[in-house]
């Protein structure tokens, strides 16, 4: 395993840990019970779940970058 191989480890460790970290946007409870509310599925991201989606993305595109290279390296 060479140096971009390793990179790309980590990045997709980060990756996987970023995505659980966030709060799921439905609630289990009502997944199962049929039941579908609206009351917060209009509010904009702010504070750590801001951060949080921004540092997804940014990883994800990293992971991207890198997925890339490593193909044609």
């Amino acid at each position: 395993m060479g140096w971009l191989d390793w990179l790309l480890l980590v990045v997709s460790v980060l990756l996987i840990a970023l995505v659980m970290i966030q709060e799921s946007k439905d609630d289990v409870k009502n997944t199962f019970s049929g039941e579908k509310s609206d009351l917060f599925k209009n509010q904009k991201q702010r504070g750590p779940e801001l951060l949080l989606a921004r540092m997804t993305m940014g990883v994800s595109l990293a992971f991207a970058v890198v997925t890339v290279l490593a193909l044609i390296l």
